[in-house]
């Protein structure tokens, strides 16, 4: 089965998924762009336009795009990106929506076929 984005829940009970790894704001993966940050500039007028923005953002800075922005932890990120190859990843984003995690998700297997090519 194919490495997919399941919901984090702060709930009584809830457990992270054994091949699971947490990838939300808290963790080292999470995405710095946020829809406060962009609600606040007027970069979008919604919650679901400002979710784009931010995961389009995550994506582009991932590439090098806003190298400004937490230089040292985007070098970080790319460097153990091949560590989420083949794992779950948990975030707070309710399924459906777009999410970073999803990005994760598909540069990671990028990187793991690119390994097993080598």
């Amino acid at each position: 089965m194919s490495p997919q984005r399941i919901q984090r829940k702060r709930v009584a009970g809830w457990r992270r998924p054994d091949n699971a790894v947490i990838v939300d704001r808290t963790s080292r993966w999470g995405n710095p762009f946020t829809l406060a940050d962009c609600l606040d500039a007027e970069v979008a007028d919604n919650e679901a336009d400002a979710r784009k923005v931010c995961v389009t953002a995550y994506d582009a800075w991932l590439d090098g795009d806003y190298a400004h922005v937490e230089p040292a932890r985007r070098l970080r990120i790319l460097a153990e990106l091949h560590t989420l190859a083949g794992k779950d990843l948990a975030c707070p984003c309710e399924p459906g929506l777009l999410c970073h995690g999803d990005v994760l998700i598909r540069r990671a297997a990028r990187h793991n076929v690119g390994a097993v090519a080598s």
